[in-house]
C-alpha cells in the first residue's frame, strides 16, 4: 500500500484569503474546456467567436455546473438533511454538488444560450461535449485532495492510506474518474468527434460512454455514507444516475444515425 501525508486543501494563502486546490481544480477545468472548446468551434459553420466560446463556457456554463450541481446533490443525496434544516441547501460553504445535477444544470444552460443565440441546441452540445471530460477530470482530482468521495477498502498492492483519513487502505477511486472520466472519455470523445457525424450523435455518445464509465468507477467508490446501496443493496446511488444516461444516449445515437440527426 502507498502512504500519503494528509494533503492541505489550501492551495494558496494571501492573508485572509485562502484559494482551496477544490476551487483551484474548477477554475482549471473550466479553462481548459473554453480552450479545447475554442478549438472545436474552429472548425463548425458557422465557427464560434472566442467571445461566443468564452460566454458559453465561462459564464453560462459555470453558473448551470454550480446551480444544477447543488440542486442535484439536495434532489439526489440530501433530502433527509433539507428535511431537518430548510435552509441546508443555501449552506453550500458546507459542501455538496452532483455531477448528474449539474449535467442537468449545464443542459438548460446551453439551451438558454441557444435560445438567446438562435443557435440549434443540439449543435451547441455537440460542439462542447469533447470539451467537458477535462474539467470532469480535474475536478476529480480536487476531490482526491480533499479526501472527498473515498474509495472501498483494498488490499491491491497500489491501494492509499492518507494521514487523517483512518489506517486502511482505500482504491484512489477519485483517480480512477479522473483518469476515466478525464483522458478515456476526452479521447473517446474527440476521436469520434473529429468526423462529421449526424446532428446528436456526439451527445449521444458523451451519455452513453460516461454513464458506462461511471458505472465501472463506482464499483471501487465507498457508497455514501448516509445512503449506501440502492436497489436492494445491488447499485450505488451513482449507479443508479448513471444507466439512465446510458439508455437515454443509446436511443439518441440511434435515432440521430438513422436519419439526418436530432
Amino acid at each position: 500500500m502507498i502512504v500519503l501525508p494528509e494533503f492541505d486543501k489550501v492551495a494558496i494563502q494571501i492573508g485572509p484569503l485562502a484559494v482551496h486546490w477544490y476551487g483551484l481544480t474548477w477554475m482549471i477545468g473550466f479553462l481548459a474546456a473554453y480552450w479545447l472548446m475554442r478549438i472545436r468551434g474552429a472548425r463548425t459553420d458557422p465557427p464560434w467567436s472566442s467571445d461566443a466560446v468564452g460566454e458559453l463556457v465561462l459564464f453560462y456554463s459555470v453558473l448551470g455546473a454550480l446551480l444544477g450541481g447543488r440542486l442535484g446533490y439536495v434532489l439526489f443525496y440530501g433530502l433527509e438533511a433539507w428535511s431537518e434544516d430548510l435552509l441546508w441547501p443555501l449552506k453550500i460553504w458546507q459542501g455538496g454538488l452532483s455531477f448528474h445535477g449539474g449535467l442537468l444544470g449545464v443542459i438548460a444552460a446551453m439551451a438558454l444560450y441557444g435560445h438567446r443565440h438562435r443557435r440549434n441546441f443540439w449543435d451547441i452540445a455537440d460542439t462542447c461535449a469533447p470539451a467537458v471530460p477535462i474539467a470532469l477530470g480535474s475536478v476529480r482530482i480536487g476531490n482526491f485532495i480533499n479526501g472527498e468521495l473515498p474509495g472501498r477498502i483494498t488490499d491491491v498492492p497500489w491501494g492509499v492510506v492518507v494521514e487523517g483519513q483512518g489506517a486502511v487502505a482505500r482504491h484512489p477511486s477519485q483517480l480512477y474518474q479522473a483518469f476515466c472520466e478525464g483522458v478515456i472519455l476526452w479521447a473517446v470523445l474527440w476521436v469520434y468527434a473529429g468526423k462529421p457525424r449526424k446532428r446528436g450523435a456526439v451527445s449521444a455518445v458523451f451519455l452513453m460512454a460516461y454513464g458506462t464509465l461511471r458505472c465501472f468507477t463506482e464499483i471501487f467508490r465507498e457508497p455514501d455514507a448516509h445512503i449506501g446501496f440502492d436497489l436492494a443493496g445491488a447499485v450505488t446511488r451513482g449507479q443508479l444516475l448513471s444507466i439512465p444516461l446510458i439508455i437515454l444516449g443509446a436511443l439518441l445515437w440511434w435515432r440521430a444515425v438513422r436519419g439526418r440527426g436530432i
